[in-house]
């Protein structure tokens, strides 16, 4: 029984008092544990193959449908602190390794579990962060060391991991066609020295129309834009001159708004003869280098262009896109080996960019302006992604997404392990064994960090439908026996060695999703008290 506390005598005093009460930091921290593990449990039911699929409904009232974690997490309203942290793990998980992202969370939320277990023990919360990040690096090493190396240029390889990245996303069955897309598009960006992809050099284009199955890897660029012919411009044009010019066709605007008054039908025609005269002299300076393909950025000050503009350069034969973003200005410029303009009076020979042909052609009932046969290509890809329904666009963006982050996490790291929780089970059982050559709380600390692991497997088989306590103990019993590739066959319900079934996943998306999740856990571990700032 706790004595009762002596009356504070001054101020000084009970201050002191309140700071050696223990229950706050301990509510704290629960507090912490509760609101992270809410956010697991949110996308605990989309992993794997077999996953459930959440609706979002933004703030726009547009729907987003999707089962991709990364995607969940950035939509859904995180108010906790420590919910905003798991938000940010997956975020996180995302940039590194691109797939995953449901994994860390879920792995993250088991591990706090256990770590809870351990404080109501008694445990203290430093000691038990300590050691699961000694456990996290055990478990990168024995991850490395059940991993097979590859090589880059195995591109069956490359292919079966995208296919198991394709496999758990609503636009599974179309992996076969999707997977060799991701493949192609990032080894074409590789050189001898690689050793990692810029993903900003890939750039899909979304077009409304026909399925799925009408996606593909363009030989040349893709426009998002359509081709202007509200002039009566051309839609073709061979032995294009390419200009990406980013100043206005139209007439110049003072800065401010005014009013001009003109009580004069002579000043009138004044006016519109200058500004005629004014598009004229730009349009003819523009031919003046031989320019046939214009493409105009997007201008927030005025009009790019305006029915005089195009009148005079259909007129001269020049074909118009406008509305060009500004950030697709880099890529535009890398990929046709041409200089953005920004003046009309700079414009020169080695600003244009030369390809064969630009033309606006019909897939699908979708209007594709593409620049074939460019003279001075830079290492850039375009695909063309077609599907019924944005809804439908935006989850194959996302599926391709994370199979191109795939293959470049095998530029990364160039080696693969078996999936379907065959290396968190292996991971589990060298960790428990471990475990018993410690003493003392680290030894309690790693057991538990290795029965959390076995998440993964648990969660894929009640996902699609299976006994997980029956799935998970035979998994154990295989691995015992040394079957280190077995895993869970989701499609058949069964324990199989899941190499035959060329279900893959590269080192980097495990070592990153461990390690990851155990520093976002001890972080959380440590906190003792939310303080609120002015």
């Amino acid at each position: 029984m706790s004595k009762p506390s002596a009356p504070a005598k001054s101020n000084a005093s009970g201050a002191n008092a309140s700071f050696d009460d223990k229950s706050k930091s301990k509510d704290s921290r629960y507090a912490n544990i509760v609101a992270a593990r809410a956010i697991s449990d949110v996308v605990r039911t989309s992993l794997g193959p077999k996953g459930m699929d959440k609706m979002i409904i933004t703030a726009k009232n547009e729907v987003i449908i999707t089962n991709d974690g990364a995607t969940i997490l950035r939509n859904i309203q995180a108010f906790h602190p420590a919910a905003k942290m798991f938000v940010d793990l997956s975020a996180a998980q995302d940039i590194e390794a691109g797939d995953g992202t449901t994994s860390v969370v879920v792995l993250a939320g088991s591990l706090l579990g256990a770590a809870e277990k351990m404080l109501e023990k008694g445990m203290h919360p430093t000691i038990i962060a300590e050691s699961f990040l000694k456990a996290s690096a055990k478990a990168v090493e024995y991850l490395t060391e059940m991993s097979t190396p590859i090589k880059l240029q195995d591109r069956k390889t490359l292919e079966r991991a995208a296919t198991t990245s394709l496999n758990s996303k609503i636009v599974s069955q179309f992996s076969t066609l999707l997977a060799p897309i991701a493949v192609s598009a990032v080894t074409r960006l590789l050189t001898p020295t690689s050793t990692n992809v810029d993903l900003r050099d890939i750039r899909i284009v979304k077009k409304v129309g026909g399925t799925i199955e009408d996606t593909e890897l363009v030989e040349g660029v893709v426009l998002n834009q359509n081709v202007v012919t509200s002039g009566g411009g051309p839609r073709r044009m061979e032995k294009a001159k390419i200009a990406l010019i980013q100043f206005q066709l139209s007439a110049p605007k003072p800065d401010m708004d005014n009013t001009v008054v003109v009580n004069d039908y002579r000043q009138m025609d004044k006016v519109i003869k200058e500004e005629r005269a004014y598009i004229l002299e730009m349009c003819k300076k523009i031919k003046k280098w031989g320019c046939n393909v214009l493409l105009i950025q997007k201008s927030i000050l005025r009009d790019a262009v305006n029915e005089i503009s195009l009148h005079f350069l259909a007129k001269l034969k020049i074909l118009v896109v406008k509305d060009i973003e500004r950030d697709e200005i880099n890529f535009l410029s890398k990929s046709l080996g041409c200089k953005p303009i920004a003046d009309v009076d700079s414009f020169s020979e080695d600003k244009l960019g030369y390809a064969d042909l630009v033309e606006e052609t019909t897939k699908a009932e979708a209007s594709i302006v593409k620049i074939m046969g460019v003279k001075n290509p830079g290492k850039t890809v375009s695909v063309l992604c077609m599907g019924g329904s944005h809804v439908v666009l935006e989850e194959c963006e996302r599926s391709l997404h994370d199979a191109l982050c795939v293959v470049r996490c095998l530029v990364k790291k160039r080696a693969l392990i078996a999936g379907g929780g065959a290396p968190e089970i292996h991971v589990s059982r060298l960790l428990s064994q471990y475990a018993h050559t410690l003493k003392g709380m680290e030894a309690y600390c790693f057991q538990a960090y290795a029965d959390a692991l076995e998440v993964i497997p648990s969660t894929l088989a009640e996902n699609a439908g299976l006994n997980p306590i029956a799935i998970v103990t035979e998994l154990r019993n295989r691995h015992a026996l040394g079957e280190h590739n077995a895993g869970i066959n989701v499609r058949k319900g069964l324990v199989s060695n899941i190499l035959e079934e060329e279900v893959v996943q590269p080192l980097l998306v495990s070592t990153s999703a461990v390690e990851l999740s155990t520093e976002t856990v001890s972080l959380i571990l440590k906190i003792d008290e939310i303080l609120w700032s002015r």
